[in-house]
């Protein structure tokens, strides 16, 4: 067996035989009323793609390190708060979704998995971003909608592979001057599903409100010229 959905049941626990299925490469448990995940997860070293979301989880096992050929892991919509620091260990990760969640700063694991390309932490109770985000080189949609983030962190501007930055329905006031290094935001976006810069529903200081309206080149031009006068 490769693949398996127990996706909306009434899932209150997944016994141990599941790590017996060692061939097992997609494993959809999302929809369920899991608080923990057994330990047995270990055992699924084929394992590619995990949907644990909507469930009630309050952990994840540290046991889920030894996955070391996750690609896609996807717990939002629980109640986690903290990962295990063995999640840097899951070298081959590229798609992490953590959003709705309770996490108060993203967790220092995520800064070790260097294959990310896609990082979802939106609807958590981040007030910042730590300078390590500046480690995910490769990151290209990043998404932190929907948090208490007061500043745009200069070390985001070092992400010149992202396509997609979302920072949304957030408490940002000010842009860095190095906005300009993000070459592959093309436009400022106003649709969810758009490629560009989100930035929209922030407290965001005059003149920037109205820079936003006329484009992503003129907040560019405005943010280089005022860091030289």
């Amino acid at each position: 067996m490769q693949k398996l959905n127990l996706s909306h049941n009434q899932l209150r626990a997944v016994p141990p035989e599941l790590g017996k299925l060692t061939r097992l490469v997609v494993l959809n448990l999302c929809g369920n009323r899991l608080k923990t995940l057994p330990g047995e997860v270990s055992l699924l070293q084929s394992l590619k793609v995990l949907f644990v979301h909507m469930n009630g989880l309050t952990e994840l096992p540290a046991e889920l390190g030894a996955c070391r050929s996750l690609e896609v892991l996807s717990a939002s919509h629980n109640c986690l708060s903290q990962l295990p620091t063995s999640l840097a260990d899951l070298s081959r990760l590229r798609k992490l979704n953590l959003s709705h969640n309770r996490f108060a700063h993203i967790p220092v694991c995520v800064f070790s998995l260097k294959e990310l390309d896609f990082l979802h932490v939106g609807s958590n109770r981040l007030e910042n971003i730590a300078e390590s985000i500046q480690c995910l080189a490769g990151l290209q949609i990043f998404i932190a909608e929907g948090n208490h983030i007061h500043t745009f962190p200069r070390s985001l501007c070092l992400l010149t592979s992202l396509e997609l930055l979302n920072l949304n329905n957030n408490d940002i006031q000010m842009l860095p001057a190095e906005l300009y290094m993000l070459c592959r935001l093309t436009r400022i976006a106003w649709n969810p599903m758009d490629k560009g810069l989100h930035i929209s529903r922030n407290p965001l200081s005059k003149p920037l409100p109205e820079l936003l309206e006329g484009g992503l080149e003129m907040l560019v031009s405005y943010l280089k010229d005022r860091k030289h006068t």
